[in-house]
């Protein structure tokens, strides 16, 4: 196994093991990329007070999301098509986090099924859905979630439409993929992959395939979203589905302070602040810049999370000490999961987790849940100042 000191090292072995077209999805943002880059260059103008001579003996991460204890504040975020980065891929994602002890989240548009991974785990898992047009396909959705064990469900409140990824429609994204001359010689360079890939069944949208009623091309998220995801969505429906789940609900993709009052009105338990990682509207802000105002907003009626450009554990070092209650990480996990499946997946983890925990205490605190503002030096007008 080799030497993984940060996720840049996952990433490279990542990009040499899968086919350019999964890479691809999960390695870009829509149109220019200009948010997609912004994510993670924003992070980067933040810098950590170092302080010394400070009791660094006893330290802990560990904290609460939305009830549940969490060896750190971090959650794997819903990634759709991992199970193409890497065969049962939410399967060994799932397990790989339930081991770390931090909470692991299901895509509607996973290659494994729901059931797949309930069968897979011990622990509750979350569910994420789409806000879409089929009520009768929502309703079972939810039931099939329940059956799991699924202790929360994240709602996807911004992607109505499906934003423009070029490398996507150029490289014919689909699973399974469709065999191309272009897709055919760039698999032929990945074998281990493709040997995997050939001991699975899971190979196809395993929530939707054989769930879905009149979908003409369920192994295409584009075909998919243009015909089952609700353009029309508002709050009236947003808050339907929440009475639907009828339990804990988390709403991801706020970016916008009356956005996230009025989702705190609805009676979410958190919100996640996000731009779908820089894959929807491209020239929105960064996620990290939109977070304090946003949690200076909503004060403590809702947990606010942040979601989009985490690619360290000094990144969610920096967004819980701008007052984000947990992060979600998604590429870093998928970087580790396509490059070594679930061992990548914890190889992650423990990168994050260790960066976590040395800058922490090198900052002058012991617990996770004591660190604030008063760590970071943030540049002028950083948050604020847009007109």
């Amino acid at each position: 196994m080799p030497t993984i000191t940060e996720i840049a090292d996952l990433k490279r072995l990542y990009q040499r093991r899968v086919p350019k077209m999964f890479y691809d999805y999960a390695e870009s943002g829509s149109w220019s990329e200009q948010t997609f880059r912004d994510n993670t260059s924003d992070f980067d103008q933040i810098r950590l007070r170092q302080r010394i001579a400070k009791d660094m003996a006893g330290r802990t991460t560990k904290s609460q999301l939305i009830g549940e204890d969490v060896s750190m504040p971090v959650s794997l975020a819903p990634v759709g098509l991992t199970g193409m980065q890497n065969a049962d891929g939410e399967i060994k994602a799932a397990r790989a986090a339930e081991k770390f002890g931090v909470p692991f989240c299901l895509s509607t548009m996973s290659i494994c099924s729901i059931e797949d991974v309930a069968e897979h785990t011990t622990k509750p898992f979350w569910f994420q859905v789409y806000t879409l047009k089929d009520d009768d396909f929502m309703s079972r959705l939810f039931d099939r979630a329940r059956a799991a064990g699924c202790s929360a469900i994240v709602i996807t409140v911004d992607l109505q439409i499906l934003g423009q990824r070029h490398k996507d429609i150029k490289n014919g994204l689909s699973a399974p993929p469709k065999l191309t001359p272009a897709s055919v010689a760039n698999m032929m360079t990945k074998v281990p992959w493709g040997l995997e890939m050939l001991q699975t069944k899971r190979r196809f949208f395993g929530n939707i395939v054989g769930h879905a009623k009149g979908v003409s091309d369920p192994s295409s998220l584009s075909s998919w979203t243009a015909e089952a995801f609700d353009p029309s969505l508002d709050w009236d429906r947003i808050k339907h589905l929440m009475n639907m789940w009828g339990g804990k609900v988390v709403l991801k993709g706020i970016l916008d302070v009356e956005d996230a009052k009025k989702a705190a009105e609805l009676g979410a338990d958190a919100i996640v602040v996000s731009n779908h990682g820089g894959r929807q509207l491209d020239g929105a802000l960064s996620s990290i810049r939109m977070l304090e105002p946003i949690i200076e907003a909503v004060g403590d009626r809702v947990e606010v999370w942040l979601d989009s450009g985490i690619r360290s554990g000094q990144d969610v070092l920096k967004a819980l000490a701008l007052g984000a209650k947990g992060t979600m990480i998604g590429r870093a996990w998928v970087y580790g999961l396509g490059a070594m499946g679930e061992k990548g997946v914890t190889a992650a983890l423990d990168v994050i987790h260790k960066e976590l925990d040395m800058s922490m205490a090198l900052c002058g605190h012991r617990n996770i849940q004591d660190v604030n503002r008063d760590i970071l030096l943030v540049p002028k007008g950083f948050t604020g100042d847009w007109e």
